[in-house]
Formats: structure tokens, sequence, C-alpha cells
């Protein structure tokens, strides 16, 4: 198993930034890649980025990139998520997750971290 703790959210003005953080414990040998996604009021969880635990190639949903970076740090076995020029409409709660090699979809979740952008 594979625990994982979310920290960073808050309320941010319009244009602001915010770095959020995740927490990796357990059997973090096995995450193969670690995502970042986010649940707005009333609509579906929606993918953000992802990082490979290997290498570090990363992948971003378009409508995010050029403002938002994830990197990671294999040594605290943390995962990051930089968040500039905020939006209101990035207002969500924001959820880290884990893949292990060979899985199909995420197979850990973190409970959530709450951000708010106000205009």
């Amino acid at each position: 198993q594979v625990q994982l703790v979310e920290s960073g959210g808050g309320l941010v003005q319009a244009g602001g930034s915010l770095r959020l953080s995740c927490a990796a414990s357990g059997r973090t040998f096995s995450i193969y890649a670690m995502g970042w996604f986010r649940q707005a009021p009333g609509k579906e969880r929606e993918f953000l980025a992802h990082i490979l635990r290997t290498g570090g190639s990363t992948y971003y949903k378009d409508s995010v990139k050029g403002r938002f970076a994830i990197s990671r740090d294999n040594t605290k076995n943390m995962v990051y998520l930089q968040m500039n020029s905020l939006k209101p409409e990035d207002t969500a709660v924001y959820y880290c997750a884990a893949k292990e090699a060979y899985s199909s979809d995420y197979d850990y979740w973190g409970q959530g971290t709450q951000v708010t952008v106000s205009s």
C-alpha cells in the first residue's frame, strides 16, 4: 500500500501562485508515476499532470500547460505542483495520485486539498 498526503492548498487571489505538495509513504518503491487531479463542485474529476518516478518525464493537460509545473523529489518521496497565474476557474479540490507499473489507472489517492481562487 501507498499512502498519499497533500498539503499547500488555500485561498489566493486571481493571478497569484500556490505550490501543492504530496508526501508518499509505504511501498513507494512500487510507484511508477504520480499525478495531480482536481475536482470542482458539480464537475467530474480531471487530470492535470503526471510525472514518472524514474526519468522524470512529465505530461500536462493542455489547459494548464505553461501555468502549472509538476516536479518530484524521490529522495523525500515528494511530488509538487507549482501553480501560477491562478484563475477563479482553478478553484477545486486537488488530489495527488500514484500509479504502479502495469496499472491501467491510478492505484492510490490522497484525501485532497482545497484551492480557492478569488476574483
